[in-house]
C-alpha cells in the first residue's frame, strides 16, 4: 500500500479512457500527433487545450477524458519525439560509435521539431514509454564499455544535453539570430584584429595555431557534434 502511494502518477499510468462513458472519439495518439504538428508550425506556446481542440474540431472539455492537463499533453508531446528514434539495430559492439549514432538521431529530431528545446528546459524529468525504451537501449549499447552504472547514465545525460545545444544552436543560425551567423568570416577577421592588439596573447597562439575556421555548414556541424561525443565520452567513462 505504502509504494503504491507513493508511485508517482503519470498520464501512462491511467487507463486511456475510463470504462464508462460513450465510446472513445479519440485517442491519446491522434490528440498527441494534433499537438505536435501544432508546436512544429506555430511553436510551443501556441498549445493549449483550446486552440488543439480546434485543430481537432472538437471542444476542449472533450479533451480532457483522455489528457488530465496541459501539462500531460506535453509530456506526451516529448515521449512522442523520443519515440520516432529508431532503436531496431541491436548493439554492434563498438559502444562508441552507437552511442554517437544515438546522439545524431537524438540532435536530428531536436532539429525537426525546435521547440522541443524549450519544452525540456520547462518540465519536470518525466519519463515515458519511449523515453523509458531509449534509456535501456543506450545502456544494452554501453555494456562493454568500461565505468560505473552511475558514470553511463551522466553520459546517456551529457548526450541529451549536447544535442539539445547543437541543435538549439543550428536553428538559431538557420534564422539568422546566433552572434555571427549572417557572416562568419567576418566574424572571424573581428577576432583575429582584436587577438592582434596584442592583450590577448594566449587568444592570439591559440588561433595562430588553429588556421581559419572550417565551414560551418550542417555537415561540419555534424562532424563537430561527432568529434565532441568521441573525445569525452572515454574521459567520462574512463
Amino acid at each position: 500500500m505504502a509504494d503504491r502511494e507513493t508511485r508517482p502518477t503519470t498520464v501512462w499510468s491511467r487507463p486511456e479512457r475510463g470504462a464508462r462513458g460513450p465510446a472513445p472519439e479519440r485517442s491519446r495518439y491522434e490528440i498527441t500527433g494534433a499537438a505536435l504538428a501544432l508546436a512544429d508550425a506555430e511553436g510551443l506556446a501556441a498549445v493549449s487545450m483550446r486552440a488543439l481542440a480546434q485543430r481537432l474540431g472538437t471542444g476542449p472539455a472533450s479533451l480532457y477524458r483522455y489528457v488530465g492537463s496541459r501539462d500531460e499533453l506535453l509530456d506526451l508531446m516529448a515521449d512522442a519525439v523520443a519515440g520516432e528514434l529508431d532503436l531496431s539495430a541491436a548493439p554492434s559492439g563498438d559502444w562508441l560509435g552507437d552511442l554517437v549514432g544515438l546522439a545524431l538521431q537524438s540532435k536530428a529530431a531536436h532539429a525537426r521539431h525546435p521547440w522541443l528545446a524549450a519544452l525540456n528546459d520547462r518540465r519536470s524529468e518525466v519519463l515515458g514509454p519511449h523515453a523509458i525504451d531509449y534509456l535501456d537501449h543506450a545502456l544494452a549499447v554501453m555494456a562493454p564499455a568500461p565505468g560505473t552504472s552511475r558514470q553511463k547514465l551522466e553520459a546517456i545525460g551529457l548526450l541529451g544535453g549536447l544535442a539539445t545545444l547543437f541543435a538549439r544552436r543550428e536553428a538559431m543560425a538557420a534564422a539568422g539570430e546566433a552572434p555571427g551567423a549572417g557572416d562568419p568570416p567576418a566574424q572571424a577577421a573581428h577576432l583575429a584584429a582584436v587577438a592582434a592588439e596584442g592583450r590577448h596573447p594566449h587568444l592570439l597562439a591559440a588561433l595562430t595555431t588553429a588556421g581559419p575556421p572550417p565551414p560551418a555548414g550542417p555537415a561540419e556541424r555534424d562532424a563537430l557534434f561527432e568529434r565532441l561525443l568521441r573525445r569525452l565520452l572515454p574521459a567520462m567513462l574512463g
